[in-house]
């Protein structure tokens, strides 16, 4: 479909007002309709994409099983293939076999990734403008801001289902559903489901991860669930995926599998072998963890032999200006991180080897990857009241950290070096926010042990795995109802044939949420972040010589600046994006998260000091 005829389509939706942001403040645009919208979304060029499998590779071969693998908040370099320190033989085998994504790029925060994931088409419009309990203003029902997936888009799982596929899904949910049932996995597609409505928990039991929650709810084919005593999620999550896809016999569907972990998602929790396996590692501080898994980045040819480290943000203390007692904390917290972290990798691991074991693995196509960069923030950090209710629901004890009935999260410094090389983490639409470690694999059918930097994102991914099962999007018409076109590109053709480039120089790509934004288009990037991590305005870079975003070419090559101010706006029109003024998100700001103690800690501190007075 053209843009022209995508214009002349204006009645498919009722208009709606919305205030849409600019370089210098807000403006009231006027409103267009839904077709208009979806006549130039992120990949303009690609808005109703219908290809169906190219002829070649594919056609010899049935329609393969797709096994969609999301890991929750892990960081870039975390994992063995991006240089991670980190046991992770599992996907490190699954590296070898196919292919590894270095400039794969997702959304800054969970929400809008996952909506992303499942529609191709942007949070703006898919419902997820903002997160859950986040809008301001303008925001509160608005359009697009409805903070679950709306009905305006069609899920792949509902596609895939109507087309012969049987789908299934395990793990974190967090489209809908808390309450109103109609947004439950059950109603969107997924024929099997067991999740976690909400987006996060804790691992060892049902207990929200959240002040602000009293419960969370588990759900199975739409009913509630009671979880087993020895639930741990990662393990859970993975044999509730093995039973869904069960013992396949040659006249059975091909599936969709889903599996979708909430690890390491704080709070940060792991089986004690997986814990104790990490004893000591990082006691030797950010700066050497961060440089020794570049140099392996380096020898890899993930990253350039000259690429230097980012330096973090000067608001948080480096290692040798902790004292004694949060070296001690905050290396028990990264050794809990890298202990769930290897144990997702088993749980890969088996998974996979069940695929193996009923003769699936060889006709299934495996995608990995994170919904967005480490999450560097603090959960408690939006105020006092937040510690008081962790410090009353939890054991906070040194000797507890990352067991049962503990709450534990890795805070700023830990989440700038599982983003190494780049610039900050989750929440922040830097490359640290916003790069996954992604990797596909389809045995025997793309070449295995490959790596690439071709630049490619979470919206490509529908689209891939329509064109792979052979299946159409229906466009702007759904069941009786408008929804908006996917919006990516199908990656089969780069990744069976190795045609490239996936996405032309002119092509834009989007995030915003909670205020902070970027645009990308071919090798530049312009970028807002709140001060102190971003300059008053704008900044501009060129990703392709400078992917730390250390050179603000904004002053230097105002046009390529303005170039791209006036993609952001055009985007922030048609998808009625609506900005909060100094939006303060304090969570990612993680500004108390050095000037906090365990209560047992504190007491160990001051008996300290007097001592030494």
């Amino acid at each position: 479909m053209t843009f022209y005829e995508v214009r002349n389509m204006r009645n498919l939706e009722n208009n709606y007002g919305r205030a849409t942001g600019g370089w210098s403040g807000r403006v009231l645009r006027k409103p267009l309709g839904l077709a208009v919208v979806c006549a130039a979304l992120f990949m303009v060029t690609s808005c109703a994409d219908k290809k169906t499998a190219e002829k070649g590779d594919m056609d010899a071969a049935e329609r393969p099983n797709i096994l969609l693998i999301l890991a929750d908040d892990l960081g870039y370099s975390d994992i063995g293939p991006f240089g991670g320190e980190i046991h992770t033989p599992n996907l490190e085998a699954l590296a070898s076999s196919g292919l590894t994504m270095t400039n794969f790029h997702v959304h800054t925060v969970c929400t809008p990734s996952r909506a992303m994931l499942l529609t191709g088409v942007n949070n703006h419009l898919s419902g997820i403008g903002t997160m859950a309990g986040e809008q301001r203003g303008a925001q509160i029902g608005a359009p697009g801001y409805e903070s679950y997936l709306n009905k305006r888009v069609v899920t792949i799982a509902s596609l895939l289902s109507g087309a012969g596929y049987e789908t299934m899904i395990s793990g974190k949910w967090d489209m809908g559903g808390r309450n109103d049932d109609a947004y439950l996995p059950n109603k969107r597609g997924f024929e099997k489901s067991f999740v976690l409505v909400e987006g996060s928990a804790d691992h060892f039991r049902s207990f929200p991860a959240l002040a602000e929650l009293d419960k969370v709810h588990y759900k199975e084919n739409g009913q509630s669930v009671e979880l087993p005593d020895d639930f741990y999620s990662s393990d859970y999550y993975a044999t509730k995926i093995i039973e869904q896809i069960g013992d396949r016999k040659e006249d059975e569907r091909p599936f969709f599998a889903y599996l979708s972990f909430t690890a390491p998602h704080y709070p940060l929790q792991a089986p004690d072998e997986y814990i104790e396996k990490y004893a000591g590692v990082y006691e030797k501080g950010y700066d050497n963890i961060r440089l020794e898994r570049m140099r392996k980045m380096k020898s890899a040819g993930i990253i350039a032999q000259n690429m230097e480290h980012t330096d973090p943000s000067d608001v948080w203390p480096d290692w040798d200006e902790l004292s004694p007692e949060m070296r001690a904390l905050e290396a028990r917290r990264m050794q809990v991180y890298a202990g769930m972290v290897e144990s997702m990798d088993t749980n890969i691991g088996r998974v996979i080897n069940h695929l193996k074991a009923i003769d699936a693995y060889e006709n299934t196509v495996i995608i990995f990857l994170s919904d967005n960069g480490a999450d560097g923030g603090n959960p408690l950090d939006w105020g006092p009241q937040y510690y008081n209710w962790a410090e009353t629901n939890f054991d906070l004890s040194l000797e507890n950290t990352g067991r049962p009935n503990s709450y534990v999260w890795y805070g700023p410094q830990w989440g700038h070096v599982s983003s190494a090389p780049f610039r900050l983490f989750k929440g922040f639409a830097t490359e640290g926010g916003t790069r996954s470690p992604t990797i596909i694999a389809h045995p025997g059918r793309i070449k295995p042990g490959k790596m690439s930097s071709e630049f490619a994102t979470i919206l490509d991914l529908p689209a891939t795995i329509l064109e792979l099962s052979k299946v159409e999007h229906p466009g702007t018409t759904y069941k009786g109802r408008t929804v908006y076109p996917q919006e990516g590109k199908s990656l089969a053709n780069f990744l069976y044939k190795n045609e490239k480039p996936v996405h032309g120089a002119e092509e834009v790509f989007v995030t915003e949420i909670f205020d902070r934004r970027s645009v990308r288009k071919g090798d530049w990037k312009i970028l807002w972040s709140n001060p102190p991590w971003g300059e008053k305005g704008w900044e501009l870079f060129n990703i392709a010589v400078d992917p730390g975003e250390r050179n603000n070419l904004a002053k230097v090559n105002p046009e390529k600046a303005q170039e791209l101010l006036n993609d952001w706006r055009d985007y922030s029109q048609r998808n009625g994006v609506i900005t909060v003024d100094d939006y303060y998100m304090g969570w990612t700001n993680a500004m108390s998260h050095f000037k906090w103690l365990p209560p047992s800690m504190r007491e160990s501190q001051e008996q300290n000091k007097n001592r030494e007075k």
